[in-house]
């Protein structure tokens, strides 16, 4: 069952200027982004190679994480950040594994919505919906009949936020946006989390920052003990806030760390 938050977004996509989710497409590989989306990358991808590698390392981390959180026993995710479906998405791997999981995507570019719409279709036994909404705008991914049938349900919920909190500098209250969600998930959830970066290349990443700033995109990479900051009051699985890389691996990867630049964690609400 698909269901989605509202009928009701924003018909202008905003094609002329880059969108994160469009741009992190593009890095993928995919197809859905436009001129503005491409040159935004490819002006990164100039100054810092290694921008291509990070989405692609980030993408097996989901997979590897989601099938450990199935494997807990989690049925209900939350995805905020989703980005526009790229198989395998969150509900393909919970699903693959377990028919009855429940996905909800959270995003807030309208051509994810329409995307959603269209390709994020659940097994019959499970469910998937899609709230249009920012990380930010705690109050509106709460109160979404979905998300708060998940929460009142007082199943342990995953809360996945992959790739999304670089683009929260502080100013925004990242570590309070976290915390609040973390607050409204029931006892024995999930937090996981990947964060870019720039402890391996200070110069490139700055670089790269400042192309995506004059963009008017906002990113604020940190280091590993700001990662672990987001997880205050959970409890790490083994190992911890670690690189990507070193998460569980299953297969060993062509890259080094610094190649992707990510670290990531999971850890349970007591």
């Amino acid at each position: 069952m698909t269901t989605p938050e509202s009928d009701h977004y924003d018909a202008d996509l905003h094609t002329d200027r880059p969108h994160p989710a469009r741009v992190y497409d593009y890095l993928l590989g995919g197809k859905d982004n436009f001129a503005a989306d491409r040159a935004a990358a490819e002006a990164g991808l100039k100054v810092n190679p290694n921008a291509a590698t990070a989405p692609k390392e980030n993408r097996a981390f989901l997979m590897r994480t989601v099938r450990f959180l199935v494997d807990a026993g989690l049925r209900r995710f939350i995805d905020i950040g989703a980005g526009l479906p790229t198989s395998p998405n969150v509900h393909e791997i919970a699903q693959g594994l377990a028919p009855t999981a429940e996905v909800a995507y959270v995003d807030n570019d309208p051509i994810v919505l329409v995307h959603a719409r269209a390709l994020l279709t659940s097994s019959p036994e499970g469910r998937t919906s899609y709230v249009d909404a920012d990380l930010a705008d705690v109050d509106r991914i709460l109160g979404s009949a979905d998300i708060r049938r998940m929460l009142e349900g007082g199943e342990p919920v995953a809360l996945l936020l992959y790739a999304v909190l670089h683009f929260f500098p502080d100013d925004k209250d990242p570590y309070g946006i976290v915390k609040r969600l973390v607050d409204a998930l029931p006892a024995g959830s999930y937090l996981v989390i990947s964060h870019i970066t720039d402890v391996y290349d200070k110069p490139a990443w700055a670089k790269f920052q400042a192309v995506f700033r004059a963009q008017g995109i906002e990113t604020q990479l940190r280091s590993q003990p700001e990662v672990e900051r987001f997880f205050d009051g959970l409890t790490f699985e083994h190992p911890g806030v670690v690189p990507i890389l070193s998460w569980r691996p299953d297969t060993p990867s062509e890259f080094t760390d610094a190649q992707v630049a990510l670290y990531g964690g999971v850890a349970r609400k007591p």
